[in-house]
């Protein structure tokens, strides 16, 4: 079968996790023998080219060739080179002209929750989806949503990929008193949007759940992030005083490390002081300065030599929805994770589930110190790789979006190639 898989970003794993849910689900139908296109509606590249061998993959202001995507306009390019230049300055001027930068385009904001398609772009996609004649198209989000809008696909099957409910997202964000882009986002607009597909795949059950009250008469179910076990190899030991975090600059990271750094990192390291933390991916970045004994790390090829090497995760989280896909990544990495109530949501309940939940700053700080005094890896590796093994297989998590694309019965099972890891 063929699908066309429209999106604003290319599917990878290790920068964000909705880009390595993404990435999982274009692997699993490509392991399975189908073809899966992707389509960029906008030119969102780091570099100038960059190699990227997933498949084939077109997009508005991009050229793709041999394994590798170009800037296809001078406009883009100036746009990456633009975020390059931001990128070498310290991080509290780099911080500022980013803040800048994002007014001209929305205003003053502190968060850009999604960008809706424009008129143009979906043109383009609806011209390129015709043109592909696919068994099916998945949307990435709601902001892609108005594609399906488009008479040219009038009767074709879709599937939107909902990551979020965003409009809780959006409440849970403004209610902290954080500026957010689009202003108004309300449950009825997000409504509206889903049901333009078929189908919405939510990424977590409670979620799904949520959905189904909104849009009654839509198909809607849960598929969840697949986690499959990467055991840590022989001669590699955890390191008993190393905490880690894994995240993108997304604002509920930063607000969820800021609080961590004020109200917990102080108590632990008064305990402790030799204990140190890993920020893997560009949370580090984007903050102007870190406490001592926290690594600024970056974005990194693989996660599994940083959380092979760690005694401990941390979830911080204060606000946000969705399922955090870090905590997967942590527990099939076999790590405990303390973390707070919004960072567990939507989790498989299991009482061997591999986190401890803390929902303040004197809890947090002594279900981390209780952690690490226990100082028991193995058996902390056995239960996480175990929750993994038994809530999310990649037959179990994506078995609804089977049934949604309507695959051959044969095709519904099997193993998936390629699964990303979040950042």
């Amino acid at each position: 079968m063929r699908f066309a898989f429209v999106t604003d970003e290319l599917p990878r794993p290790g920068s964000a996790g909705h880009l390595a849910f993404n990435h999982a689900v274009i692997a699993w139908l490509r392991g399975q023998g189908h073809e899966v296109v992707i389509l960029s509606v906008r030119a969102r590249l780091r570099l100038p080219v960059e190699r990227y061998d997933f498949g084939p993959v077109a997009g508005r202001g991009l050229v793709a060739w041999r394994g590798r995507v170009f800037a296809g306009s001078l406009g883009g390019l100036a746009g990456i080179l633009s975020r390059l230049g931001v990128g070498l300055l310290p991080a509290s001027w780099a911080s500022a002209v980013r803040r800048r930068g994002r007014r001209r385009g929305y205003g003053v904001v502190d968060t850009v929750l999604g960008a809706f398609v424009g008129p143009d772009q979906t043109a383009w996609c609806a011209a390129r989806i015709t043109r592909l004649k696919p068994d099916a198209v998945l949307i990435d989000t709601v902001f892609r949503a108005p594609v399906l809008a488009h008479p040219a696909l009038a009767g074709l099957r879709s599937v939107i990929l909902a990551h979020d409910v965003f409009y809780l997202r959006h409440l849970a964000l403004v209610s902290a008193g954080y500026r957010v882009h689009p202003a108004v986002f309300t449950r009825e607009m997000e409504a509206r949007l889903l049901e333009l597909a078929d189908a919405t795949a939510a990424i977590q059950p409670e979620e799904a759940a949520v959905i189904r009250r909104m849009c009654p008469d839509k198909t809607v179910f849960a598929a969840p992030m697949p986690a499959l076990p990467c055991k840590r190899p022989p001669g590699i030991e955890r390191l008993p005083d190393r905490l880690v975090f894994v995240g993108s600059d997304s604002l509920p990271n930063l607000d969820g490390l800021r609080w961590f750094f004020s109200e917990v990192w102080p108590r632990l390291r008064t305990w402790r002081g030799t204990l140190t933390l890993d920020l893997v991916g560009n949370c580090g970045k984007a903050l102007p300065s870190l406490p001592e004994g926290v690594n600024r790390v970056g974005q990194v090829k693989s996660l599994a030599p940083f959380l092979h090497r760690a005694s401990l995760a941390i979830s911080p989280l204060r606000t946000g929805s969705g399922l955090k896909v870090k905590m997967l990544d942590y527990a099939r990495h076999g790590l405990m994770t303390v973390a707070t109530p919004v960072s567990l949501q939507g989790f498989a309940a299991d009482d061997q589930a591999p986190f401890v939940a803390a929902a303040d700053a004197i809890a947090f700080t002594n279900a981390v110190a209780e952690q690490l005094r226990a100082n028991r890896p193995g058996s902390a590796e056995r239960r996480a790789l175990d929750y993994v093994t038994r809530h999310y297989g990649v037959d179990k998590s994506f078995a609804g979006l089977a049934g949604a694309l309507n695959l051959p019965r044969q095709d519904r099972v099997g193993t998936v190639l390629g699964l990303g890891e979040a950042g």
